[in-house]
Order: C-alpha cells, then structure tokens, then sequence
C-alpha cells in the first residue's frame, strides 16, 4: 500500500505554496503548527490526502487516542499527517497546507513523498515553519530566523539568515530535500521564551503567520490571534510579576535583546532554573495561568 492515501484530487490550484509544520520537536509553544492550524481555519481549508501512520511512526513515542464520535461509540486517532487544500480567491495563489506529528522514522522516505506531492501539484515555493525555545523575553518582538534554497527567496524574507549547525528535526530534512529536488523553498523560525515553554505561545504563532503573508502573498484576518497575543503577555506578565527573581531573569533577557547581546553562561544557567520554578507555577494556576 502507497503511504499516500488520496481522498481526491483537488483540481484548479492557483500557483499554489506549500506551508509545512508539525507537531513535537520542531514546535516550540505549539507556535508553527498553530499558525497553520489557524491558516486553515481561516481560509476553510479541506483535506485531500494524508500519510499512513503505519510507515512513520513509533506508537510508543506518538501513542493514538481514543474518542468518543456523536454516537458513543470509541474510535482510535492515529498520529498522522494530513495535507488539505486551501483556496485564497483575492490572493495570486491558493495553499496546500500540511500538518501533523513529526514522523518517528523513514525520514528520507517521509520527504520524498512531501517532495513528489507537491511536484503533482504544481507547487511553486514550499515554505516550512519551524519555532524554537530562546533566551528571549516575553515582551519584545518576536526573534526571527530564516534560510531559504536561493539567495533571492532569501531577500524576499527580509530575515537574517541562521548560522545554526546541530541536530535537526523533519522541518530541515523537509527543507533540505525540496531544494536537493530544485523546489524552491523557505524555512522559518521563531524564538519562544524557554521560561515560559510549557504554555501554547500565539504571539510567536502570530509572527510566524505574519512573515509567511509577506511571502506567498496570502492574507487571512488575524484579529482573533492578535487578542490571544495581547492576553498570552498579560498572564505571562502577572505571573513574572509575582516572583521577584523571575522578574530579574527577565529584565535582563530584556536588556540583552535590546541591546542585541547574549546573556552570559551564568545568566543561562540560572535561567533554566527559573524557567523550571516559572512553569510549576503556571500549572498550579490551572487553566487561566495557561
């Protein structure tokens, strides 16, 4: 069986982008897949196809759920990818989105059919949306990072180009075998505060989403992630606020970021202890903390 299952084919794609995320290792504060997710949402997107759980994932690692449909009745979710079309009628071109758990193995083979798929298509640029924990403040501008296949597509980014080196995630392996494949393809990144990583971030999501609308020329009415911005720093503000050495942590990541320097080893270290102490009392604030 192919891993690619079709549930039709979507037909009449305008010059369509592709824009990835997932799920896990890649996806800091849950920021690229919500961005995704909410890209979807606001343009109706529908799902046209998807990928076997069965060829990609450890079930130990990505365990499947269970639910419970209108009628009762139990079903399994499978961790899975799903790839849906997303039509943008006052925009040059229309999106194929895909979302869903970073695979747990065969990520030679999970690229390739990310590669082919979007060949079938027609895809003209594929863009991958990535977000990472930082020693960044809550309160400043989201930190931006960026590359992309040619130094044109990297221009149209207007982001400073990463000089990271390390272990990578599906994100870099999907990145590096569009433009092995000559798809041209960008890759973008932003920073989450590591002291508050536990929490879903929409302001990270939000940049994110923003720089992807600059890209590939796609709006969507942003009003509603603009609001859960506005009340992810206000919580994350009181509870810094009430901790006197979380505060200072804070006041000098943002004296750092302001002057465009990097905290000393020592301000890291105590910092990943702080960050610890700060996402305890985030959970025991229950719901309104998160």
């Amino acid at each position: 069986m192919q891993p690619l299952t079709w549930d039709r084919r979507p037909d009449g794609l305008r010059a369509p982008a592709m824009i990835c995320a997932f799920r896990g290792w890649n996806d800091a504060g849950e920021a690229a897949s919500s961005a995704v997710s909410f890209l979807a949402d606001s343009l109706g997107a529908r799902r046209f196809a998807s990928l076997d759980s069965e060829e990609f994932y450890d079930f130990q690692a990505n365990r499947p759920t269970i639910r419970l449909d209108p009628s009762d009745r139990r079903e399994i979710e499978w961790p899975t990818v799903e790839i849906s079309e997303a039509r943008a009628p006052r925009a040059p071109r229309d999106l194929v989105l895909v979302q869903g758990v970073e695979p747990s193995m065969r990520w030679r083979s999970f690229s390739t059919h990310i590669v082919d798929l979007a060949e079938a298509l027609g895809v003209q640029v594929v863009v991958s949306l990535g977000s990472l924990l930082g020693d960044v403040p809550h309160t400043r501008p989201v930190a931006m990072t960026g590359h992309a296949s040619d130094p044109a597509l990297l221009e149209r980014l207007g982001l400073p180009s990463t000089r990271y080196e390390g272990p990578t995630g599906i994100v870099g392996v999907v990145h590096a075998a569009c433009a092995e494949a000559g798809l041209p393809a960008a890759s973008l990144w932003a920073a989450v505060p590591h002291y508050v990583a536990s929490a879903s971030n929409p302001k990270a999501a939000l940049a994110l989403l923003r720089r992807v609308e600059g890209l590939v020329g796609v709006s969507v009415d942003v009003s509603e992630l603009e609001a859960a911005t506005a009340d992810y720093e206000r919580q994350v503000g009181l509870a810094v606020q009430s901790d006197a050495d979380i505060q200072a942590f804070v006041e000098r990541l943002e004296q750092a970021a302001d002057s465009e320097e990097h905290p000393d080893e020592g301000d890291v270290t105590s910092g990943d202890v702080l960050a610890r102490e700060f996402q305890r009392f985030l959970r025991q604030r229950g719901p309104e903390g998160r």
